[in-house]
């Protein structure tokens, strides 16, 4: 017998029991299924998370007071940070393009009967260079706003939604805490990023914020919550963060350990997609399991059929099959199995991975490595477990199977 004839024998028997065939195939569908699904939907998890970190700002040094061990031993955060330090980074650090500083707070903004607790943020007008952000309505403030420490504030867009409706909030006035502040304009929306919605939150000058809101914590400035600068491109954030450091430390008269944390947007990345793509391949490998599963379901059936099927492989050697002729038709019925429950399974987690596209604001991926990946170690599987039967049916003594039939 040639391959094609054996291939054509293998056919003919799988269709013959076609339920069987299917329930065997089984495993390797769901197996091949969920390796795929698992792989696309964490590859865009992991595009997910880094466009949020992205939309941060492009090339950004956050600078927060304290460092590692503060952190580790305090739950309050040291002001260790003004405004000053943010001008003199600004001015003295060749590498940074702009910076800005933000000093956050909670407090209850009102429109007439419509009331919300909302994160205020006091800001410089290089806000929006360095955050990446537009005004969808009116202007931000400027650097005049800042030096009067005027009442005004911008809205994120979904705060600006939900106090004003359909109605131009430009030029209106409302309260935030027991202060009256005019409305100059309405930010596009971002949506959140890791932990920072600014589409819900109100922007103010950061003199305004500290004089009117927060009030002044700091003996030794205009406090911020954190600084945050950009670089000129990327080659400059790690010449960036050293200068940066350098001259914090000569402005704080630091020692020993440093009274602040630099935190690269870059190394953010790099830490997300380690953590994502190690989560991928952990999911990835769960799946797989089930590939070994069906791999064994593959084996214990073509037993079966082995056991079933003595007749038949008595009078093949009878009329003068070979063992090789016995060993062949049994794998490639195998190979057959977990190919067709490869190709299904690929098929079911492609869709998946539309799915999940088409519902979720992941951007799941088809990946044709994984496809290839998957496919081919299905195929292999059905090659390694339909060895011992085939050996088992190869080996089968003519005379004694066609008693035992």
């Amino acid at each position: 017998m040639n391959i094609l004839e054996s291939v054509k024998m293998a056919g003919s028997t799988l269709l013959s029991n076609k339920l069987r065939s299917v329930l065997t195939m089984l495993g390797i569908v769901i197996g091949n299924a969920s390796v795929i699904a698992m792989i696309g939907i964490g590859q865009g998890g992991q595009k997910y998370v880094n466009k949020q970190l992205e939309s941060l700002g492009p090339n950004v040094l956050f600078i927060i007071p304290g460092n590692q061990e503060t952190e580790r031993v305090s739950r309050d955060v040291p002001k260790t940070l003004i405004l000053e330090d943010a001008v003199a980074i600004a001015s003295q650090v060749p590498t940074v393009a702009a910076v800005t500083a933000e000093l956050n707070s909670r407090q209850v903004v009102t429109y007439r009967n419509r009331n919300t607790d909302v994160n205020i943020i006091g800001t410089t007008p290089s806000f929006l260079v360095v955050r990446d952000f537009e005004t969808a309505k009116g202007r931000f403030f400027t650097d005049i706003d800042m030096k009067r420490s005027n009442q005004v504030v911008v809205l994120g867009a979904d705060l600006a939604e939900k106090l004003f409706g359909n109605a131009n909030p430009i030029g209106q006035q409302m309260r935030i805490k027991n202060a009256s502040f005019q409305v100059i304009g309405v930010l596009t929306a971002k949506g959140s990023s890791i932990g920072a919605d600014y589409d819900e939150a109100a922007l103010t000058p950061v003199t305004t914020s500290a004089n009117r809101l927060v009030g002044k914590t700091s003996p030794y400035g205009l406090e911020v919550t954190y600084i945050v600068a950009s670089a000129k491109n990327s080659d400059s954030v790690d010449a960036a963060e050293f200068q940066i450091t350098n001259l914090l430390r000569l402005r704080h008269k630091v020692i020993d350990e440093n009274d602040f944390t630099i935190r690269a947007q870059k190394d953010a990345l790099q830490t997300v997609g380690q953590i994502t793509g190690a989560l991928t391949i952990m999911l990835a490998a769960i799946a797989g399991i089930s590939l070994i599963v069906g791999g064994i379901g593959i084996m214990n059936i073509m037993l079966v059929s082995v056991t079933e099927r003595t007749q038949e492989i008595g009078l093949r050697k009878a009329i003068g099959a070979t063992q090789q002729d016995i060993l062949l038709q049994f794998i490639i019925e195998a190979v057959i199995l977990s190919a067709a429950g490869g190709l299904l399974g690929t098929g079911i987690g492609i869709g998946g991975i539309m799915l999940v596209g088409a519902l979720t604001p992941l951007e799941a991926s088809i990946s044709p490595v994984a496809i290839a990946l998957a496919v081919g170690v299905s195929g292999g599987i059905g090659l390694f477990f339909g060895v011992v039967p085939a050996r088992r049916a190869a080996k089968l003594d003519p005379i004694v199977a066609l008693r035992s039939a």
